[in-house]
C-alpha cells in the first residue's frame, strides 16, 4: 500500500537515499560545487564543506565525484562510518580508491606506496582528490596528521592530492588537532539551511521529477513544511514523504496546512524545534479521518 498511483508519481519524490536524479541545483550549492571543483582544479591540497545535519553534504559529495571528468581526475570519495577507524586503515583505503593494488600493512612502506601512486597520476597529467564524507569523524591525531603529511607530498611546487572534507560544522574541533593542518585549509564554505522559496522550489522540483501533473501541496501547506523542517532538506523530505502518505489515506488530493500539521505532530518535530529553542507558536493540530 503506498501513495503513487492516487498521486499519479511514477516514484516515491522525497525518498532518503541518495538518488542524483533528484539532486536540486539550488544557488548555494552551484555556488559551493563551482568553489570546490576550482579547489579541485587548481590542486589546492585541502578544502572544507561544512553545513549542519541534513543539509545536503553527503548529495553534494555525490553529486561532485559524478561530475570530475575521469580523463583529468583521478578521485575517489571515502565515507567515514564511525570514528573509531584507524589511522593505517584510513590510508589503505584511500590507497585502494586511487588505485593501489596490494596496499601493505606497514604504514612507512604504505606512504611509500602511496607517493609512487601519485607520481603515476601526476605522471598521466591527472589530479589525484579524495572526498571525504562525513569527515568530522575523523577525531584521531594521528589521522589528521597523517592527511597533512600527505599534503606535504609535491612535485614541481605543485600539491600531488588534494582533499575535500564534507562534515559537521564542528569539524574545527578536531582539525584544531593539528593546527598547521588547519592552517592550509585553502577553501572553506557553509551550507546553509533553504529559504522559505527555495523549500517551495525544492518540494516541486522533486515532485516533477517523479511525474506529477498538478500541484500536490497547496500554498499554506509549503508554508508550514519550511516552518516546521526549518528548511533543512532532509526534514522537508520526511515531511513531505509522511504528507503524501497520510493524505492518501485519508484520501486528500489537494496536501493543506493541516495535513502537514498532523505529520508534524506524529514525528514530534515540534518538541524538537522547542528543544532547539525556535519559535513555534501555539496552536491547535486538528484531526481529520477519511
Amino acid at each position: 500500500m503506498n501513495y503513487l498511483g492516487f498521486y499519479h508519481l511514477k516514484e516515491q519524490p522525497f525518498g532518503g537515499a541518495v538518488d542524483s536524479r533528484f539532486y536540486f541545483n539550488s544557488f548555494q550549492h552551484s555556488y559551493a560545487l563551482v568553489k570546490l571543483k576550482y579547489a579541485a582544479e587548481e590542486r589546492k591540497g585541502l578544502a572544507v564543506l561544512e553545513g549542519g545535519i541534513g543539509t545536503g553534504k553527503t548529495t553534494l559529495a555525490r553529486r561532485m565525484l559524478e561530475e570530475l571528468d575521469e580523463s583529468k581526475y583521478e578521485a575517489a570519495l571515502l565515507v567515514i562510518i564511525h570514528s573509531g577507524l584507524s589511522s593505517s586503515w584510513i590510508l589503505r583505503k584511500i590507497g585502494i580508491q586511487l588505485g593501489i593494488e596490494n596496499p601493505v600493512e606497514d604504514k612507512t612502506a604504505l606512504l611509500g606506496q602511496l607517493y609512487e601512486r601519485l607520481m603515476e597520476i601526476h605522471d598521466a597529467q591527472k589530479k589525484a582528490i579524495v572526498l571525504i564524507d562525513e569527515a568530522q569523524m575523523l577525531e584521531s591525531k594521528e589521522i589528521i596528521e597523517d592527511i597533512r603529511g600527505l599534503l606535504n607530498m609535491e612535485v614541481d611546487n605543485q600539491k600531488l592530492i588534494t582533499f575535500i572534507l564534507f562534515g559537521l560544522t564542528n569539524m574545527d574541533s578536531y582539525l584544531v588537532l593539528d593546527k598547521p593542518l588547519q592552517q592550509r585549509i585553502a577553501l572553506r564554505y557553509q551550507l546553509q539551511s533553504f529559504t522559505e522559496k527555495v523549500t517551495a522550489d525544492y518540494i516541486r522540483y522533486r515532485l516533477d521529477i517523479a511525474g506529477p501533473t498538478r500541484e500536490i501541496f497547496a500554498p499554506d501547506a509549503l508554508v508550514a513544511i519550511h516552518h516546521y523542517s526549518s528548511g533543512i532538506p532532509r526534514l522537508i523530505n520526511t515531511i513531505c514523504d509522511n504528507a503524501l502518505f497520510e493524505g492518501f489515506l485519508q484520501k486528500k488530493e489537494m496536501l493543506n496546512k493541516d495535513i502537514i500539521e498532523e505529520v508534524v505532530a506524529d514525528l514530534k518535530l515540534v518538541d524538537q524545534m522547542e528543544r532547539r529553542g525556535d519559535k513555534v507558536k501555539s496552536q491547535s493540530i486538528p484531526v481529520h479521518h477519511a
